[in-house]
């Protein structure tokens, strides 16, 4: 028999997935220590071998033009590198954000790569796609350190980083991507994959031929 909290947890765990639960600030908190046992206790990465594998297999599908205008997009912040540690001294999402927090954390550069994603890019470079990092990041504040940060950690041979600049201040990360996905169209790339932590990397205008939903129970980005 599952305990009643974790019950709970994995009842709450599953309607955030899905989009069910949406515009939530906060883990609650009883679901602390299931987020930290899920999180730490390897389910998460086992989760994450499991959708990459998927990915790859859709991958092998595609055959990709001479042209050079085959493209994947790929959010940031834990979809390429994890802010785990960050959120581990806000409770796992129990604390609510915290953006000059944040941003403090993120100028440190410290933030490790997710394994499954990089071999996921590297397949994706190897196999000739223009691999695209999109992030709502500030440009001015984040721009060079999250640069070095996705080299250090191997991420290295995308077609571009691209940062949020103050042109699209105040709009929702689902706005913000959604423009720079059809500019990329615009430009005559073709979105084969679009793979991020949050709906609003998936959803909007321009979202490619699949998308991909990895987990993160921490925090909801609108």
């Amino acid at each position: 028999m599952i305990p009643e909290g974790a019950s709970y947890y994995l009842s709450w765990r599953l309607a955030v997935e899905a989009n069910n639960v949406r515009a939530w600030r906060t883990v609650p908190s009883q679901c602390l220590r299931y987020v930290e046992a899920y999180m730490r206790g390897g389910q998460y990465d086992r989760d994450l071998d499991l959708i990459v594998d998927q990915v790859l297999s859709y991958i092998k599908e595609i055959d990709p033009s001479d042209d050079g205008m085959d493209a994947w997009i790929l959010d940031v912040d834990d979809t390429c590198i994890s802010n785990l540690l960050y959120y581990r001294e806000k409770r796992y999402g129990c604390d609510p954000f915290d953006p000059a927090g944040f941003t403090a954390w993120a100028l440190k550069g410290g933030c490790q790569a997710i394994p499954a994603v990089l071999g996921l890019f590297n397949n994706l470079v190897q196999n000739g796609f223009k691999v695209f990092l999109i992030t709502g990041r500030d440009q001015e504040t984040l721009g060079q350190v999250t640069s070095d940060n996705l080299h250090e950690q191997g991420f290295i041979g995308y077609e571009r980083l691209i940062l949020k600049t103050a042109g699209f201040k105040g709009q929702s990360s689902l706005a913000y991507k959604s423009e720079i996905r059809r500019r990329l169209e615009k430009e005559g790339y073709r979105i084969w994959g679009n793979v991020g932590d949050q709906w609003s990397d998936l959803q909007g205008d321009c979202l490619g031929n699949r998308t991909f939903k990895l987990p993160n129970p921490m925090y909801f980005v609108p």
